[in-house]
């Protein structure tokens, strides 16, 4: 395996910057690497190889040239397939939407794209973005670089998969209940949720509106800010997006320092449920953080208890609303439309083809909670607790700067293992949902591999709306002290030990 494919984005870019390498050999070694190993780990969807290459030569062209060029311009990316772009198929994970190529890129691909970023291609997600270990696409299962019997997360495993096989050294995800974070937290990368309407939302296909997400996954924090800076800011075609200057997330990530923070660990998101190694590995970095100078504290945010009760009356109530649109007529897919039937025939066709298991229990549970009569005791008291929720986050955040806990309960669970248990499927996802139903920003980052079961732990960090720097300063210095303890990347382990074998070739 290239040592390209092992390096940062940031020493990548200070590479091509320095012209000691060329956008199209780095994007070249990229493709070989998917080439060599994603029938095994199944992390794209669409590679579209000839366009990546001729985006690395226009980047080439340029810098030869003389022209002052982007931070990342040159550097490869995945772009999870809930993000519109011109040319290439969008398909959100669902057979109803195979093959559908979209006439306008989303603002946020607009923003890679300026910045000289070259996309290699679409990963793959659970349908629609539901789901937590990418069981849920309509295409097939995505793998987990560190056990292959295992789930990379969801909805964005496509992603973090990609990123933890060394396909691509940058990738793009979207977080609804954690589907950047979840993720990442299993495959020992790191991912973001940024203040909700701090990036973006239009031309990603919606799941649920108030709650969706774009962030950036890469495999250091470092890494991840640099992409944070390229898709963060206002977009008056969002009329959602936040009009305020986006935190100076680079700064926060290069002088990291916590000295003097105050750190609260949340009660009610840890113990009884919550695997051993997991615990052990998130206590230790809470050490670690204490040994920085980071004063650590403990707060009770007691509605938390009813966040994924409240979540999962919210979000399949927007679910339903949003995927209506997929009715056979405008685009996408369409079953039985042979003349003889009426169009309401065709749409139950092709919405009963084309929607998985999931999706449509999504639907069906929104549809009910929305329904006449049942709307205030469903989907108004899940608002009430949402309120509720924000309240404690506000009463957390006056006595502390960030709020920890492990990104998920436990580690990666085998594939297949929840298929039929949707409560525990759901149950991953425990303590990520309270930062979507509040808005405020939230990060994994990796704390070591879990006694256990040798796999990735990782530890949440939450911090006010708007005050995203803050995960930042905290994710780089606890990534520092880690990464000098175990002596290099974590990611180290997976590239050269007998995990990553299939990554060189071989298989676990």
């Amino acid at each position: 395996m290239s040592e390209l494919l092992t390096t940062s984005a940031a020493a990548l870019s200070d590479r091509l910057a320095a012209k000691e390498l060329s956008a199209r050999e780095l994007t070249t070694a990229c493709l070989e690497q998917i080439d060599q190993v994603d029938d095994k780990v199944r992390a794209f969807l669409h590679v579209d190889g000839d366009r990546a290459l001729a985006a690395a030569g226009r980047v080439d062209e340029q810098r030869a040239a003389g022209a002052s060029l982007p931070r990342l311009a040159g550097v490869p990316l995945a772009m999870k397939d809930i993000f519109t772009m011109t040319g290439a198929p969008t398909t959100c994970g669902s057979r109803i939407l195979e093959g559908w190529i979209p006439p306008y890129n989303s603002t946020i691909t607009e923003k890679v794209l300026a910045a000289g970023i070259v996309v290699l291609g679409k990963t793959n997600m659970d349908e629609f973005a539901m789901g937590s270990s990418t069981e849920n696409s309509g295409y097939f299962t995505t793998h987990n670089p560190w056990d292959l019997t295992r789930i990379p997360g969801g909805s964005g495993g496509g992603s973090a998969a990609a990123l933890a096989s060394f396909e691509a050294p940058l990738a793009l995800g979207t977080d609804t209940g954690g589907s950047i974070r979840q993720p990442a937290s299993v495959t020992g990368t790191v991912g973001v949720k940024p203040t909700y309407g701090a990036t973006s939302r239009y031309g990603v296909v919606a799941m649920a509106s108030s709650l969706d997400t774009p962030g950036p996954c890469a495999r250091t924090v470092l890494d991840a800010a640099l992409l944070h800076e390229v898709i963060a800011g206002w977009d008056p075609r969002d009329s959602t997006s936040i009009n305020a200057p986006v935190p100076d997330v680079v700064a926060a990530a290069r002088h990291a320092d916590v000295k003097g923070l105050k750190i609260a660990v949340v009660r009610e998101l840890g113990g009884e449920g919550y695997q051993p190694g997991v615990e052990q590995r998130f206590n230790e970095a809470l050490a670690v953080l204490a040994g920085l100078g980071a004063q650590i504290t403990e707060v009770s945010c007691p509605s938390f208890d009813y966040a994924l009760s409240a979540y999962y009356l919210i979000m399949p109530s927007e679910v339903s609303s949003n995927l209506a649109r997929f009715d056979a007529m405008r685009y996408g897919l369409r079953v039985g439309d042979d003349g003889t039937r009426s169009t309401e025939e065709v749409m139950n066709l092709t919405r009963g083809t084309g929607f998985g298991a999931e999706a449509k229990r999504r639907i069906i549970i929104g549809t009910y909670a929305l329904s006449s009569g049942y709307y205030d005791a469903y989907y108004g008291s899940a608002q009430k607790v949402r309120t509720l929720i924000s309240r404690d986050f506000d009463a957390a955040f006056a006595h502390a700067d960030v709020l920890v806990s492990p990104t998920t309960p436990t580690t990666a669970f085998t594939i297949g293992e929840r298929v039929d248990d949707p409560l525990a499927m759901y149950k991953a996802d425990l303590c990520t949902i309270p930062s979507n139903l509040a808005g405020n920003c939230a990060m994994s980052v990796p704390v070591g591999l879990s006694p256990d079961d040798g796999l990735p732990v990782g530890l949440q960090i939450m911090a006010p709306a708007l005050a995203d720097d803050r995960l930042y300063r905290v994710g780089a210095a606890l990534e520092q002290a880690l990464t000098q303890q175990w002596g290099g990347p974590l990611l180290d382990t997976l590239a050269t030990g007998p995990a990553g074998a299939h990554l060189r070739g071989g298989l676990r």
